[in-house]
């Protein structure tokens, strides 16, 4: 979780810890293995199951594909200097544009 975390915090100033397990947790199974656990930047398939399996189903949105994925490209963009491109934190970066962090976080 602190690599998690760690990560993040080199992209935005502040970091939801409960949004990042609540990320961590919705990712389950897929994070134990390095393939899965990464998004392959340049891989057109990959980013477009980013857009449909996350923003679409995941955080419910319904803007155009080009929108959508016009901010992929744009968090994608932010961590090209990372060539292992944690999908924790990419989902986090696109939950946070898009103000959904909440969607990760139990209520008490």
């Amino acid at each position: 979780m602190a690599t998690y975390v760690a990560d993040i915090k080199k992209y935005t100033s502040s970091v939801n810890e409960a949004a990042v397990a609540g990320i961590v947790k919705h990712l389950g199974i897929a994070l134990r293995n390095r393939d899965s656990s990464l998004v392959a930047g340049k891989d057109p398939t990959e980013l477009a199951r980013v857009r449909d399996s996350f923003l679409k189903k995941k955080l419910a949105l319904t803007d155009a594909d080009d929108k959508l994925d016009a901010a992929v490209a744009a968090v994608i963009e932010k961590l090209k200097a990372d060539n292992s491109k944690s999908r924790v934190t990419v989902y986090y970066l696109l939950a946070e544009h898009y103000k959904k962090l909440d969607l990760f976080v139990k209520s008490a």
